[in-house]
């Protein structure tokens, strides 16, 4: 819809791919609802072309998207999946393997751009009655007093709202405004993203090596393809940017053993910082947080924009129960079926996340050793790797009602 009212049920600050999702999950509940979002998506791209920034989907994700009515165009936009994951250990040796058809399911989960995702999401907002896309807009300030939420954008413009969203990412301004800390520590590595080329066939297999200095993660893309996302220590990470493209490539074709050939970079490099990162709360009266806003993870295992899209269902859960019971939709009574809803799943995956990541990065061999015994362990016992796919899927039974089965 056209920018026209002032004073809403909803703003949403962020309108990237989760903030988008929420919005469209709040959508045709009767509530007004505006997004605010300094940049329009990228509508159009030359064919052939692939952008660096891409997310591995899981299944509950794909189930979330669908719901919305974004996956089928995300399928037209294009989307890669995997079949298969092979993880090994520089290191110690230690290997596992997944494989799709051991659950009895066609892939672990599809290799999408951002920017796909987000467009897709974008166009059902458009369509929809009841939102208002504040764009191109950004936040300046916030004051919480009384009994709406009033926001001042940084042309001018005041908002106010019953219920403020932050989905504005890693550096939120919404948390900052509000107050509301966060327990952050630098995990001291750059993730440098990329596209490569490989000499063999990728198999629509997502490869990854623990390597000391950080994880290498090789993702299929439809046309043969691989994005890669490189996580290495600052000081090596400053040795990679500064190569020249050839240079790189043999690394990098050293670095992953090999595995698919040589691998040519295709395309500009760029690298991310990595620091972990978790508010101390999730919500306050008339303001909730989703997303990166609310916590940031490392990349290793892929799972960030998947842990957002899971809190935005489990809110819109929560606000769906609220009217159902006439409760108010920014009280802590609503606000705090989802914190408590999602915290702990959160928290459980960021202390996993730093367990392999320091666990994966040593390479004492008494720490090697048991490592990689841990890998070849668990890639022998059926039980235990279907426990991991279950919960990489999103197959389990405590997932918001828009991700379940």
């Amino acid at each position: 819809m056209a920018e026209s009212k002032q004073a809403y049920d909803l703003v949403v600050v962020g309108g990237g791919m989760v903030g988008a999702a929420f919005a469209c999950a709040c959508s045709g509940k009767g509530l007004d609802i505006g997004l605010v979002e300094p940049r329009t998506p990228v509508r159009s791209w030359p064919p052939g072309e692939v952008d660096q920034r891409v997310s591995a989907l899981s299944r509950a994700s794909q189930r979330i998207l669908g719901r919305l009515g974004a996956w089928e165009r995300i399928g037209e936009l294009g989307t890669s999946p995997y079949r298969q994951m092979h993880v090994w250990d520089a290191v110690g040796g230690g290997h596992i393997h997944f494989d799709s058809q051991d659950l009895g399911e066609a892939d672990l989960g599809h290799i999408v751009e951002n920017r796909v995702i987000q467009l897709a999401l974008w166009e059902r907002l458009e369509s929809a009655e009841d939102v208002t896309l504040i764009c191109p807009a950004a936040l300046a300030d916030l004051d919480r007093g009384g009994q709406a939420v009033h926001l001042v954008l940084t042309d001018g413009r005041s908002l106010a709202a019953r219920l403020l969203i932050g989905a504005d990412g890693r550096d939120s301004l919404v948390r900052d405004l509000a107050g509301i800390a966060t327990e952050a520590s630098d995990y001291g590595q750059r993730a440098i993203v990329a596209n490569v080329r490989p000499a063999a066939w990728h198999q629509e297999t997502a490869w990854q090596r623990f390597l000391p200095t950080g994880p290498l993660a090789l993702l299929p893309l439809a046309d043969g393809r691989c994005s890669i996302v490189w996580s290495a220590a600052d000081e090596r990470a400053s040795e990679l940017l500064a190569m020249e493209d050839r240079d790189f490539s043999e690394a990098l074709t050293e670095a992953s053993e090999a595995r698919l050939g040589r691998l040519v970079l295709d395309g500009p490099r760029f690298a991310v910082p990595l620091r972990r990162q978790h508010a101390d709360r999730y919500v306050l009266p008339g303001l909730a947080l989703i997303g990166d806003a609310a916590h940031a993870i490392h990349p290793l295992a892929g799972q960030g924009v998947n842990l957002g899209f899971l809190d935005a269902a489990e809110l819109a859960a929560a606000l769906e129960l609220a009217l159902a019971r006439r409760r108010e939709i920014g009280g802590l009574w609503t606000l705090r079926h989802y914190e408590r809803a999602r915290r702990g799943d959160n928290l459980l995956m960021l202390e996993a996340m730093d367990l392999f990541n320091r666990l994966f990065g040593s390479s004492l061999q008494s720490v090697a050793g048991l490592r990689s015994l841990g890998l070849r362990l668990t890639d022998r016992i059926p039980s235990l790797k279907h426990l991991f796919m279950d919960r990489a899927l999103g197959l389990g039974h405590d997932l918001p009602p828009l991700a379940r089965v």
